[in-house]
């Protein structure tokens, strides 16, 4: 593993990001709750600037007419097709396979269990190890 230091603790502040260029790749280093992340900027899907989306948190509806905000900076959204990912994992929150429309049968049921009921899509963004060192925030890549 190589280490590269890509910015100063105040140089992203909480819920910003820094794209920067490391060994021939773009990556987007995020501050999310004082906890550093780093992702690949290319979106599994078709290769988008994925560091460059909106960060948002997770909206769900417990009952219809009430929403629920939470882990407020923590989903990515590409800025070309809208994908969600989850900043701390890579993990996608769409799933491709279900890209088409189709007709499905609805029912409307109360969900006793507390959490997201989200389902996790097949992709993966690309995560890379990121740590402070003193003052430095620091991303590791293996060449």
């Amino acid at each position: 593993m190589t280490k590269y230091i890509v910015a100063t603790l105040n140089e992203i502040p909480l819920g910003e990001r820094k794209i920067v260029e490391i060994a021939g790749r773009s990556i987007g280093v995020f501050n999310v709750g004082g906890e550093f992340f780093a992702l690949r900027n290319r979106c599994p899907h078709q290769g988008g600037p994925l560091c460059q989306g909106r960060l948002s948190g997770l909206f769900q509806s417990p009952a219809p007419g009430q929403y629920e905000y939470s882990r407020p900076g923590e989903m990515l959204h590409c800025p070309w097709h809208g994908w969600e990912f989850e900043v701390k994992t890579g993990q996608s929150w769409f799933d491709p396979a279900r890209l088409h429309v189709r007709r499905y049968p609805v029912t409307v049921e109360k969900v006793e269990t507390p959490g997201s009921n989200l389902e996790k899509g097949s992709y993966l963004a690309e995560t890379y190890p990121v740590s402070v060192e003193e003052q430095y925030v620091v991303v590791e890549i293996a060449l």
